[in-house]
């Protein structure tokens, strides 16, 4: 028999094996599951449009308060009202609002309240979801309970009231933050969070002698920074948006903070009073002044939001999947 020559030996195994298989490029997309077939042009085309449409409806009445606000009078007396295309920008409806007066004070209000109740309802949430989040914890099971009750039944409007003012809240800075301080959904959240780390970790560091809130603030925290961004950014927003609160517990016109008074803003036909020379005038619109309101209100949760976009995935689904 004669000898094969070893590249002619390759080529023969070759073919009998098949064809190989191209290798994956890093940069490609993921291959698609057997039962998803792949996205047409028109369906793609649809997709963006639907997309296109939905960000549209979004930013267009943001352009045109934001438009509105920049306006001088005689563009918004030449629009008619509402103005979409930009003429004649002027930042004097943000001038005599933050020149000082009801609005300024209501903002730094609103500011006070939103950071002094975002860390309360942070520090307690925490504490109670991790106490909650420990099996051998006293009574943990039969709070939980209770805590989820409260979803689902609540005193009433009028026993709240009546609670407040027992207490002595009224025409307080604490009735905006101790009746609405916690939200039993975002401590069902970090508990769920918390349950998914694991147990050895905290074992170990039990071990080495560390107690409970050196390992919430060392261990358990750090690991959880994803959902707790996110549950302060709901706090934070719900702090900044809260006007029933005001409006039920607060008499004194000087305490209302900035939603408040942009609701007393906006629900007037003319410029309000005291807001400077340039409404008496007829410099500035009084239509400018409700839409600049609006802007400030607006302002820093389209700020804060994107910076927590990102952990808004692994926060919530992560703490409501493990939970």
């Amino acid at each position: 028999m004669t000898a094969v020559p070893e590249a002619t030996a390759v080529r023969e195994a070759a073919a009998a094996s098949g064809p190989i298989a191209p290798r994956p490029r890093p940069w490609a997309a993921p291959p698609r599951p057997v039962w998803e077939e792949k996205p047409s042009r028109a369906g793609l085309a649809g997709k963006s449009l639907v997309l296109l449409l939905a960000c549209l409806g979004i930013l267009f009445p943001l352009w045109i308060v934001v438009v509105t606000s920049l306006s001088s009078r005689r563009s918004i007396d030449a629009a008619g009202g509402l103005v979409m295309i930009p003429k004649d920008i002027t930042f004097v409806a943000y001038q005599e609002l933050l020149s000082g007066g009801q609005v300024t004070r209501a903002a730094l209000i609103s500011i006070g309240v939103t950071l002094v109740g975002t860390l309360f309802s942070m520090a307690v949430s925490v504490l109670c979801a991790y106490g909650l989040s420990r099996s051998g914890s006293l009574g943990h099971r039969w709070i939980l309970m209770v805590l989820l009750a409260t979803m689902f039944f609540s005193a009433g409007l009028i026993p709240t009231y009546l609670l407040v003012q027992s207490l002595g809240l009224t025409d307080s800075y604490l009735a905006l933050i101790l009746p609405s301080a916690i939200s039993v959904f975002n401590i069902l959240v970090l508990r769920g969070f918390f349950m998914g780390i694991s147990q050895e970790l905290i074992d170990s560091a039990r071990i080495d002698g560390a107690g409970d809130l050196r390992i919430l603030w060392r261990i358990v925290l750090p690991l959880s920074r994803a959902v707790v961004a996110v549950i302060t950014l709901f706090y934070a927003v719900g702090y900044w948006s809260a006007w029933f609160n005001a409006s039920l517990y607060l008499n004194d016109q000087d305490m209302l903070p900035l939603q408040n008074v942009m609701i007393q803003l906006v629900q007037k036909q003319e410029a309000p009073v005291g807001l400077g020379q340039a409404i008496k005038t007829g410099e500035l619109s009084g239509l400018a002044v409700q839409m600049a309101v609006m802007v400030m209100a607006l302002l820093p949760v389209a700020v804060l939001s994107p910076f927590v976009q990102r952990h808004f995935r692994k926060g919530m689904l992560t703490g409501a999947v493990k939970g």
